[in-house]
């Protein structure tokens, strides 16, 4: 069985990785094309491609999906199956194309959190479970019949970070169990299951990351975790960009005005919601590097 394997990111590498080493027949990958990055704006090479390169896989880099000359050197691979692992939407006339169909391995349990962000949104929304769902390609996005699906826990004070690399491997397995499956014809594909509440994931945007203090602590807390290392959540001191990477939740009455803050100038910095406290551990102020908040205090004056 050949097939054609679409991701980008290291999310993606481990099922690539897996498919390789079940020994699966991937003839080519098709991946984002190389971006300029840092200060000097060389060509960055996605994660997905770098592994290929390494292991003599044929590339495939279109700016555009529909573009007709893609089209026909993805159609020359022959492929049975395609596999997509966080990658883009899809037009019907790649998705359509390889007889047993376009698979995607997605970040959640489906139906919930639809879209390009579930692992972010699963923890800022205070989630218990999360988990990921394996199901076929179809014209509405992530709405396909399910194949299989896996579920883990979320700890109290786990971050997208730690949520992501555990969905990594969870999926990776997933996905070889899934395209073996597909390749002995010993599947059953099941509709998404109706729900009267559907939770959905879109993509974060920068003013999305800003800390809203006027919301409960456990809010604020879930939202540091969600966006935890990236793109992470942020406030502002002294009009200057404050990044949170990871906190403590401290539930008392603040006894001030949320938004304010208190310090010793020296250990510990936290600012006050509507019902409690966030305690800043590790941070990164504008123009500054990442740093623990004892290192923040020694060089700050607030």
């Amino acid at each position: 069985m050949k097939i054609v394997f679409m991701g980008t990111p290291d999310f993606a590498v481990a099922s690539l990785d897996a498919l390789i080493q079940a020994d699966f027949d991937v003839v080519a990958v098709v991946t984002a094309p190389d971006k300029p990055a840092g200060r000097g704006q060389k060509l960055s090479e996605s994660a997905v491609k770098k592994y290929a390169v390494e292991k003599g896989i044929p590339v495939l880099q279109p700016e555009k999906l529909k573009n007709p000359a893609f089209i026909e050197e993805l159609k020359s691979f022959q492929a049975d199956l395609q596999v997509v692992v966080a990658f883009r939407m899809l037009p019907e006339v790649v998705w359509a194309m390889p007889s047993k169909g376009t698979i995607n391995l997605h970040g959640s349990l489906l139906p919930q959190y639809r879209g390009a962000a579930p692992i972010n949104h699963a923890i800022i929304n205070g989630e218990k479970e999360s988990g990921v769902t394996t199901f076929f390609l179809t014209h509405e996005i992530d709405t396909g019949d399910i194949i299989l699906s896996d579920s883990v826990a979320i700890a109290d004070d786990e971050t997208a970070g730690d949520l992501h690399d555990k969905l990594m491997d969870v999926g990776a397995k997933l996905l070889v169990k899934t395209v073996s499956a597909i390749a002995e014809g010993n599947f059953t594909e099941q509709p998404q299951p109706q729900s009267d509440v559907l939770k959905h994931a879109p993509k974060i945007f920068k003013e999305d990351c800003k800390i809203d203090w006027n919301n409960s602590a456990q809010q604020v807390y879930n939202l540091i975790r969600g966006l935890s290392p990236y793109p992470t959540a942020y406030t502002l001191l002294n009009d200057k960009t404050l990044k949170v990477f990871k906190a403590e939740l401290e539930a008392k009455e603040p006894g001030i005005a949320y938004g304010g803050f208190l310090t010793d100038g020296k250990t510990f910095l936290k600012f006050a919601t509507k019902d409690g406290f966030i305690k800043l551990l590790d941070i990164q102020y504008e123009g500054k590097k990442r740093m623990s908040i004892e290192d923040f205090l020694r060089g700050m004056r607030l």
